[in-house]
C-alpha cells in the first residue's frame, strides 16, 4: 500500500439529497459531501435523540476533509477510525448528562479519497455502494438482525425486505452496550468510480437492481440523488430518506490554475449546525438542495431551473468560518458540540481527535467532568446522608415523645392473676412494652364477676396514679360485697333447711305423744273411775309402770 501520493491525482464531486419523509415529523439523517469526504449517519433514539447522535458523528469526521496527511492512507484509515470511536464517546457522554437522549444512536458509513484510494468506515445498516464500469457492488455489510438471519440461511434477502425485525441494528455507535468500533476498508480508486451512501429509508424499499439502473442512467449526480430519493418515497418509505452521490474524477493536469472545487453540503439535522463545521474546516459550508417536488413534469422542473428559484425551494445557506464572521460583524456562534473545536495558533480550526491539541482539550473536559461527576456524586451522597439523619431524628424525637406522654398515663390490669396498677399504655411497639408495673394488689382476679375480669384483661385506663388507686378501692369494695352477697344467699338457703327439719320432728313427736297420751288416757280412765286424785296419780306411775313394764 502507497504511503506517498499517487501518480494520478483523482478528484472528488460529490452532492447529497435528504428529506424527512412522508411519516417522520422529524429528518434524523445527517449527510456530508466534500471534495475528500462522504458521509451519511442514520440517527436513533427519539425526537431530540436521533438528530444529536447523527450530528455529533458528522462532525467528528467533518476534519478528514482537509486535513493534510501527506497521501499516508493507512493514517487516514486510523483518523477515520479514531473519529468514529471519539464521536461514540461524545454520544454516550452527552446522554449521561442529559436524560432526555438517553438511548440514542447513530450509524456511520463514511468514504474518503486518499491518494488514490478509498477508505471505507462503517457500522450499523446504512449502505455504500460503488458503480464501477457499470456494475453495481455492495460495499458494505449490514450490523442488523435481518442480516445475521441472512448470513445464518435462516432467511432469503428476499424475506428480509419484509421482515418484523428489519430494523433492529446489532452494531451502531451510541448510548448501547454493544461493540462501537467500525469496520474499516481500503480500496484502490479508478476515475469515473461512482459512490452513492443512503440510509435504510433508501436501500430498504428500493432493489439494488434499480439502485444501478438510476445510477448508470443519470449522470448529473443531482439529478440522480433527486431521482433515488423520489423513488424510495413513491415506493412506501415511512423512514427518512437521504442518498449522497460521489463521482471521482481523474485532473489530467494536477498543477493547473483552475483545479476542481466544490462547497462542501450538509443535509439533514447536521445542517442545522453549519457554522461549528464551517469552523473546522475553516472555510464555508452550504446546505444541501431540498428535494424537489416529484409530481413536477420535467417542463415545470426545467422552467424552475431558467427561473431565479422557486417560491417551494428555499435556497442554501451558507455558514462562513468564525475568522470571516468575525470580520463580517457577525456574532459568533456557541459551540455546542461534544468534540471541542480547537483554533491553533496559525488560527486553523480543528476538532480532529488525532490533533495533540484537540485531544489534550478532550482530556481536560473528560477530566473536568469526571470531577463535576465526583463532586456531584460526593453531595449527592452528603444530602442523604443528611436526610437519613434527619428522618432518624424525626423518627427518634416522635417514638421519645410518644414514650414520654405513654408515661403520663396508668391502667389498671391482670398481673399473675391478680390485680396491679401499671404506668403507661396497655401496648407494644416492636416489642417494646409502653408500660410497667407500680403496684400489686391482693385483690385476686378469679374472685371477680365476669364483668371485672373482662375490664381488667383490656386494662381499665387513667389519666393519674391517684384515680387509678382509688379505682382499685373501688373493685376491693365491689369485690367485698359481691363476696357478702354470695354468703347471705348461701345462709339463706342453709336456714331453710334446718327449718324444715324441726316441723317435721316436732309432728313426729306430737303424734307420737297424742298417740301415748290417748293409751295412757285410755288405761288412766279405766283405772281411776274410783278415786280421781289417785287416778292421776295412778295415771303417771301407770305411766311409768307401763313404760318400766316395756323395758323389763
Amino acid at each position: 500500500m502507497p504511503n506517498s501520493v499517487a501518480s494520478q491525482t483523482l478528484f472528488l464531486y460529490s452532492t447529497t439529497v435528504s428529506d424527512v419523509g412522508t411519516v417522520r415529523s422529524n429528518n434524523q439523517d445527517s449527510a456530508f459531501a466534500g471534495e475528500h469526504l462522504i458521509a451519511i449517519c442514520d440517527g436513533m433514539g427519539g425526537h431530540a435523540g436521533g438528530d444529536t447522535a447523527s450530528t455529533i458523528a458528522i462532525r467528528s469526521l467533518a476534519h478528514i476533509e482537509h486535513d493534510d496527511v501527506n497521501g499516508d492512507v493507512s493514517t487516514v484509515a486510523r483518523m477515520m477510525e479514531t473519529s468514529v470511536m471519539a464521536a461514540h464517546d461524545a454520544i454516550v457522554g452527552k446522554a449521561k448528562r442529559e436524560r432526555k437522549l438517553a438511548g440514542m444512536g447513530t450509524t456511520v458509513t463514511a468514504v474518503a479519497l486518499v491518494a488514490g484510494y478509498w477508505v471505507l468506515a462503517h457500522i450499523g445498516d446504512s449502505r455504500a455502494y460503488l458503480l464501477r464500469d457499470g456494475r453495481l457492488t455492495r460495499m458494505t455489510q449490514d450490523h442488523s438482525y435481518v442480516q445475521h438471519l441472512i448470513d445464518t440461511g435462516r432467511i432469503s434477502p428476499a424475506e428480509a425486505r419484509n421482515h418484523p425485525q428489519r430494523n433492529v441494528v446489532m452494531r451502531v455507535l451510541g448510548d448501547f452496550d454493544i461493540d462501537p468500533h467500525p469496520d474499516i476498508a481500503i480500496r484502490a480508486a479508478h476515475p469515473t468510480d461512482r459512490w452513492m451512501l443512503c440510509s435504510d429509508g433508501l436501500c430498504g424499499v428500493l432493489e439494488d437492481s434499480t439502485i444501478e439502473q438510476t445510477l448508470t442512467a443519470y449522470s448529473d449526480q443531482e439529478e440522480c440523488a433527486q431521482q433515488l430519493v423520489s423513488m424510495a418515497l413513491k415506493a412506501g418509505s415511512t423512514d427518512n430518506v437521504t442518498a449522497v452521490i460521489a463521482d471521482a474524477t481523474l485532473a489530467l493536469d494536477a498543477d493547473a490554475f483552475d483545479l476542481p472545487h466544490q462547497t462542501p453540503l450538509v443535509a439533514g439535522a447536521a445542517s442545522a449546525s453549519l457554522e461549528p463545521i464551517a469552523d473546522i474546516l475553516n472555510e464555508p459550508v452550504a446546505t444541501a438542495p431540498m428535494l424537489r417536488d416529484a409530481n413536477a413534469s420535467p417542463a415545470q422542473r426545467a422552467a424552475a431551473l431558467i427561473q431565479s428559484q422557486p417560491a417551494s425551494q428555499p435556497s442554501p445557506r451558507v455558514a462562513q468560518p468564525s475568522a470571516v464572521r468575525e470580520e463580517n460583524g457577525e456574532r459568533a456562534n456557541p459551540d455546542t458540540g461534544e468534540i471541542p473545536v480547537i483554533q491553533k495558533r496559525d488560527g486553523h480550526v480543528t476538532d480532529d481527535p488525532n490533533d495533540p491539541d484537540v485531544a489534550k482539550a478532550i482530556h481536560h473536559e473528560r477530566q473536568t467532568q469526571r470531577k463535576e461527576t465526583r463532586k456531584r456524586g460526593r453531595r449527592n451522597r452528603l444530602i442523604a446522608i443528611l436526610i437519613v439523619i434527619a428522618a432518624l431524628a424525626l423518627a427518634t424525637g416522635g417514638a421519645f415523645g410518644a414514650y414520654r406522654w405513654s408515661q403520663t398515663k396508668y391502667f389498671i390490669g391482670n398481673a399473675d392473676g391478680v390485680v396491679a396498677v401499671y404506668q403507661g399504655v396497655n401496648t407494644n411497639v416492636f416489642g417494646l412494652a409502653l408500660s410497667h408495673e407500680v403496684k400489686r394488689t391482693n385483690i385476686d382476679i378469679d374472685s371477680l364477676p365476669q364483668a371485672w375480669r373482662d375490664q381488667l384483661q383490656d386494662g381499665i385506663t387513667f389519666n393519674s396514679y391517684d384515680e387509678a388507686i382509688q379505682h382499685v378501692q373501688v373493685i376491693r369494695q365491689e369485690k367485698s360485697n359481691f363476696n357478702d352477697n354470695s354468703n347471705t344467699s348461701k345462709s339463706s338457703g342453709d336456714a331453710g333447711n334446718g327449718t324444715s327439719d324441726s316441723s317435721d320432728s316436732s309432728d313426729s313427736s306430737g303424734s307420737n305423744g297424742t298417740d301415748g297420751d290417748s293409751s295412757a288416757g285410755s288405761s288412766q280412765t279405766d283405772g281411776g273411775t274410783a278415786d280421781g286424785t289417785a287416778g292421776d296419780t295412778g295415771t303417771d306411775a301407770s305411766s311409768t309402770d307401763t313404760d318400766g313394764g316395756d323395758a323389763q
